[in-house]
């Protein structure tokens, strides 16, 4: 089963359960809700507008994500 890892945006932050709901960059139309965020990046990090790299360990399957970092 191939990875993919993405570029997307922060476009909220669910401190309680540590998930995200990004948007793939380069499409206007996706995105992705309840993305866990890896536990050690700090919630004060993840923040609206925030560019992110979320890792797809099936292509296939939107659900089986995780935002590794967060950066810019």
């Amino acid at each position: 089963m191939p990875t993919e890892t993405l570029k997307a945006t922060i476009r909220s932050f669910d401190a309680t359960t540590h998930t995200a709901t990004v948007q793939i960059t380069g499409s206007l139309a996706t995105w992705l809700a309840d993305v866990p965020v890896a536990r050690n990046i700090p919630a004060a990090h993840v923040t609206d507008g925030r560019t992110c790299a979320v890792l797809f360990f099936d292509a296939s399957n939107p659900s089986d994500a995780v935002v590794l970092a967060v950066y810019g």
